[in-house]
């Protein structure tokens, strides 16, 4: 008996499509993590990326839960002194929905290269249009 390992060569990704309308932040962006990491597949690797592509349409109907919008923010700098930005949850949903939904992925995802190359695999939009009907995704119920 022999341990299969899975080969980059052997690896099928597929594309889904996520309708975030309604939907809680926190809950969507685990389900969308597993999916970009593959954990779902039968031959799953921690040390590969064997996930699918991910496309989440409107971003700016998705909801936080108890007094979030007001006070979660979110923390970004600049590199030079006096450089950080502290922006509220209400104010970055306001301007780019987007944002949002692409930290809390990335939060779920691994905190190294093989976690940067799976959030590469996330496409989000504020509205219901997407570019990626080429791709002919399936929609992922969450």
């Amino acid at each position: 008996m022999s341990t299969h390992v899975t080969k980059p060569s052997e690896i099928v990704r597929r594309h889904y499509v996520v309708d975030a309308d309604g939907q809680i932040l926190g809950r969507l962006a685990s389900k969308v993590a597993t999916v970009l990491r593959g954990k779902g597949k039968v031959n799953y690797s921690p040390h590969l990326d064997t996930g699918d592509f991910v496309i989440i349409i409107n971003a700016a109907k998705i909801e936080l839960t108890g007094k979030k919008l007001d006070k979660k923010t979110y923390f970004s700098h600049s590199g030079y002194p006096g450089g950080a930005r502290y922006v509220r949850a209400s104010k970055l949903m306001e301007t780019r929905p987007q944002e949002v939904v692409r930290r809390a992925v990335k939060g779920m995802l691994p905190k190294n290269t093989l976690g940067r190359n799976m959030l590469k695999k996330l496409r989000v939009y504020a509205g219901p249009d997407h570019p990626h009907q080429a791709q002919r995704p399936e929609p992922l119920e969450v």
